[in-house]
């Protein structure tokens, strides 16, 4: 099994709250770690139709049957087991850690939590593997571009499995949306949706356009944004805002989208292979794409709150990530191997325009991280580390 780096992060989260949720994408290794971060807590799946069916019978009893706390995978598949959690909890003494709860449909999930167990769950998300966890694990691809065009999902990187790539993603995305999205819209529009999806992975990297892609699916633009909530909601992509610091009004009022896997933008791309990759007009918004994902990993594995936006000013300068860390600083991202100093012009730029402590990092794609004239240049194989 590959050391996942939210493992202190979730014992962590165990010692403060009775209830522990941990959420992410299909097939990121929830059910994993917390079987190793819990190896003494009696697991329990609702996949299992007898387990199922017993709580469903009777929530209550079916909680008290675990002195000793359980660990529920799929647990929004019986909704009456979180008002059960919440009784037991608020009936007994603190006891940190006792329930930990699993599932791969977000919106049912989170829902039943907020309904039931606000204040007395702390929450990890999950993403897939990160460049750190497998270099550590000595499953790192030499390439860069080897490891965007096949993404990080753990089956992927499992040796026993030898999975296809574009075949994987495929089921993975009917997997979608035949169970997590049937719920979400009407079922006479999952067809469109679909196309809505692959349109988004045009989007990676860019600044989001609702009536644009409104006009190119045949549907509203209140609908195309409800539909950019329900996959960020389910981990598919996440949307960055834009950066408020004062430099001046801001222009840009819509967030950025930025696909959670590179794995999966590439295969709605349709790009099946390194060479395409790197002569695709996409290439810069996948290295982007996984750049961003990377940080996002690096946040989540520690339970924090990514806290990154982007910069644009009314006549176009943009910066791709603005982080608000311990420290703040200004990220670009460029798709090149080698250094030079052009690549830093705009985060030299930003910062001048600052004038505070904000310090100016290049991603990039070379194998040596270093210091130059007050910049961090940052190789790939550190990205997942930048967000400590």
């Amino acid at each position: 099994m590959i050391n996942r780096d939210s493992y202190e992060a979730i014992l962590r989260l165990a010692e403060q709250f009775p209830v522990v949720a941990v959420t992410g994408p299909r097939q990121s290794g929830k059910s994993t770690l917390v079987k190793a971060a819990f190896p003494d807590k009696k697991y329990v799946s609702f996949d299992s139709k007898n387990y199922r069916e017993l709580a469903e019978s009777s929530p209550e009893d079916f909680i008290k049957a675990f002195p000793n706390g359980v660990i529920i995978d799929e647990a929004q598949k019986v909704p009456g087991i979180f008002d059960a959690v919440k009784l037991f909890v608020d009936q007994n003494i603190h006891n940190p850690g006792k329930f930990i709860l699993t599932g791969s449909s977000q919106f049912r999930l989170r829902e039943n939590i907020t309904d039931s167990l606000a204040g007395r769950v702390g929450f990890l998300k999950l993403l897939p593997f990160s460049i750190r966890e497998l270099n550590e694990a000595n499953l790192l691809p030499k390439d860069p571009y080897d490891l965007a065009l096949k993404g990080f999902y753990p089956p992927l990187h499992d040796p026993d499995k030898r999975y296809y790539t574009d075949d994987w993603f495929e089921s993975y995305v009917d997997t979608y949306l035949d169970l997590d999205i049937k719920d979400q819209i009407n079922s006479s529009n999952l067809s469109t949706f679909r196309k809505f999806v692959q349109i988004c992975a045009l989007y990676s990297g860019q600044i989001l356009n609702y009536e644009s892609i409104s006009r190119s699916i045949g549907v509203s633009a209140v609908t195309i944004k409800n539909w950019c909530s329900i996959l960020e909601a389910s981990f598919i992509i996440h949307l960055i805002e834009p950066d408020c610091n004062n430099l001046g009004k801001k222009i840009i009022k819509t967030p950025k989208l930025y696909f959670v896997d590179p794995g999966l933008m590439c295969h709605l791309l349709r790009i099946e292979s390194k060479e395409e990759l790197l002569l695709s007009d996409h290439k810069g918004a996948v290295v982007e794409t996984m750049a961003v994902a990377e940080i996002l990993k690096n946040r989540y594995n520690q339970a924090r709150k990514p806290n990154i936006t982007y910069f644009r000013d009314k006549n176009g300068f943009e910066v791709d990530i603005i982080a608000d860390w311990k420290k703040s600083f200004a990220i670009e991202v460029k798709s090149k191997g080698d250094l030079d100093k052009k690549s830093s012009a705009n985060v030299r730029k930003y910062v001048d325009i600052r004038q505070d402590t904000t310090k100016g990092k290049v991603f990039y794609l070379g194998e040596i991280s270093c210091d130059i004239n007050d910049i961090t240049y940052v190789s790939w194989k550190d990205w997942g580390s930048e967000a400590d």
